[in-house]
């Protein structure tokens, strides 16, 4: 039975010193960092249960009775895989930053031969893709973001939440359609694997929403002239972007995301709309959701838009 005692001094210098640990990770250290300061099992569950501190899963204990931050459940996840656990797939993806994306569970990779643990909100598995070099250097143990995007991808509910969860890391400028293809050529079977190579081979040629890339489809679908996408134009205020276009025949196209009815895009989208629509191009508007539930009365408004600007299909 563990009889050892500290003195005061040394008692305030091991609890300085996980602070400075827990400081550095959301308030939350693991039993293995606890123990390597000098604290015994014995002041640790004293800790616990004077309810100063708490515990978190099997083996982490958070610093305060408080909820539980983000990233101190991130570093705990990654504890509860041990010392080669990682962060990886979405989980990866929002520990690196990714925005307006959320995932109730914390998936963690780790090398076949480990023992997975269990706990509510976790999700820990062996994985044989597990490797050293995709590591983060800083910060919370998870994989680079090009992997964990195309590993998001390969775990995805759906296509379509595969399809964004390849796109959002390059939209939001975390990372490269070229990095995301790179990371990607490492994939030899996986069921997603063509749908996660067009995606990408559309994100190389301009695409950088769900949108786009379902209208770009559409449009080769339909025999439709390859259009320009994310075209660059100049206005009073700067630069702006369009969606797609077809400078040949007067055609723009704009696909409203959800983005658009932010009451920070009303007045940007409507300047940059009038201001195209001033040099003599038609603009037609293309929300997402037209795109779900009434795809071909739109196409056949494009359609029109590229006659009238005089495109004539192949016989």
């Amino acid at each position: 039975m563990e009889r050892k005692r500290h003195d005061p001094r040394q008692r305030r210098r091991i609890l300085g010193e996980l602070d400075g640990i827990a400081a550095r990770q959301g308030g939350v250290v693991s039993r293995a960092q606890a123990y390597a300061t000098g604290l015994t099992r014995g002041e640790l569950r004293a800790q616990v249960r004077a309810r100063r501190w708490q515990r978190v899963w099997s083996r982490s204990v958070c610093v305060h009775t408080g909820e539980v931050s983000v990233l101190g459940r991130q570093w705990a996840a990654v504890f509860e895989g041990g010392d080669r656990g990682m962060l990886d797939g979405e989980s990866s993806l929002v520990a690196s930053g990714l925005k307006n994306y959320e995932t109730s569970v914390l998936r963690v990779s780790v090398p076949r031969g480990v023992k997975p643990l269990r706990g509510v909100g976790l999700d820990i598995r062996r994985t044989r893709r597990w490797s050293a070099d995709d590591l983060v250097a800083t910060g919370v143990p998870r994989t680079r973001v090009p992997v964990a995007a195309v590993r998001a991808a390969m775990w995805a509910r759906s296509d379509k939440q595969a399809s964004l969860l390849l796109m959002m890391p390059v939209q939001q400028g975390m990372t490269t359609p070229e990095h995301v293809g790179r990371a990607l050529l490492a994939v030899r079977r996986d069921r997603r694997r063509e749908l996660m190579h067009a995606v990408v081979d559309d994100m190389l040629g301009g695409v950088r929403s769900v949108g786009e890339l379902d209208f770009a489809r559409e449009c080769r679908r339909r025999g439709f002239p390859e259009p320009d996408r994310q075209v660059v134009r100049r206005g009073k205020d700067g630069r702006y972007y369009l969606d797609v276009c077809w400078d040949d025949f007067g055609l723009v196209v704009e696909i409203d995301g959800i983005h658009h009815s932010w009451a920070t895009s009303v007045v940007p989208d409507a300047l940059r709309q009038n201001e195209v629509a001033l040099g003599r191009a038609t603009v037609l508007r293309l929300p997402l959701l037209g795109l779900r539930v009434a795809a071909d009365e739109f196409f056949d408004q494009v359609e029109r838009g590229l006659r009238d600007g005089g495109w004539c299909a192949a016989a």
